[in-house]
């Protein structure tokens, strides 16, 4: 699977606590410290990526068209998602919000037009 495919099965998966799909969809938010252990630390059949480190992943999101967002919009309506940002935020762990118009939670065909 090429870089975004993977990185869609991760974002759908509920194997992972650190990268989730915005309140709209429209964003992956990721939890770096976390994602950094439980994603980019892996090794064997865990490992998703063929990197280590951050920056290499952030290196692929921007090689891929993915641009980072600031954190202006309101919190989650869901509770659930709402405990899991406020959960995320104090553990002073930093959440990366990245988007792209061809990487929506409700559009998976438009994964077929990602290039790099």
């Amino acid at each position: 699977l090429h870089f975004p495919q993977k990185l869609w099965k991760l974002v759908e998966s509920h194997q992972f606590r650190s990268i989730w799909w915005s309140v709209d969809g429209k964003c992956v938010a990721i939890n770096e410290g976390l994602f950094k252990e439980e994603v980019l630390g892996g090794a064997g059949p865990q490992r998703v990526f063929g990197m280590s480190s951050m920056k290499s992943f952030l290196r692929q999101m921007n090689l891929y068209g993915f641009t980072k967002q600031r954190q202006d919009f309101q919190p989650s309506a869901s509770l659930t998602e709402f405990l899991a940002e406020e959960a995320a935020a104090s553990a002073h762990s930093q959440i990366l919000y990245y988007y792209n118009p061809s990487f929506h939670r409700d559009h998976p065909h438009l994964l077929a037009s990602k290039r790099r």
